[in-house]
This record gives C-alpha cells, structure tokens and sequence, in this order.
C-alpha cells in the first residue's frame, strides 16, 4: 500500500531562513534523523548520533523554537523530569529560481499522540 505525503510549503520568508540555517548545520541534520522513528531522550540522541551533549541541548532548543522537533515529558519512578524529543518532520526540500526561495516540509506523520503539535 502506498503512503500519500502530504507536502507544505512554507510561505513566511523569515521562517524559510530559519528552516535553511537549520539544514545547513550538520548537527540538527543529525539530531532531525535520529529522531525520525522513535523519541529519543537527549541522552540516547547524543550516544547514538555521537554528538557532544552540550551542542545536542544547544540544537534541540533551536530545532523546537522553530517547530521543527516536537517534545513530550515525563516523571520517571524516581520524581525525575525527562523529556523525549521527535522529529515533526520527514524531509525539507528547497529550491531557488532567481529571487523566489521555495520551502516545502513533508511531516512525520508518525509523530506519537503525545507529543505536541503545537510545540
């Protein structure tokens, strides 16, 4: 059975720039692919991505404020908070003819019904 992706096109230009700084930089690359599948705490992304921790916070915040990794928390049994992070997206095209940037996000549709959408 084949999957219909659902495409969005991102119009504000000033989010456009983000979206494409954030492509350029190889760390969120890594932390967006790693966390394609599964949440994963920053702890797991950073051993299995092989990234320092310190850049992985670093970037997890920059990859949420621009709505590109979603988050979800928790308690675990001993009163800590943790929090699993996810990629809200499946793949970023862009392409420029002249001045007209083009954005276009395909969304990980299988993003757990924890995390939030919004966020």
């Amino acid at each position: 059975m084949q999957t219909i992706q659902q495409t969005r096109k991102i119009e504000d230009d000033s989010r456009k720039e983000a979206i494409l700084d954030i492509m350029s930089d190889k760390y969120c690359r890594k932390i967006l692919n790693t966390t394609l599948d599964k949440p994963m705490s920053a702890m797991e992304i950073a051993r299995e991505s092989k990234i320092p921790i310190s850049t992985i916070y670093r970037r997890l915040q920059n990859l949420h404020d621009n709505k590109l990794l979603g988050i979800s928390g928790s308690i675990s049994e001993d009163g800590k908070k943790y929090f699993l992070y996810k990629s809200k997206v499946k793949a970023i095209s862009a392409s420029c003819n002249g001045n007209d940037v083009q954005v276009n996000i395909v969304p990980n549709i299988g993003l757990s019904t924890n995390l939030e959408a919004n966020h």
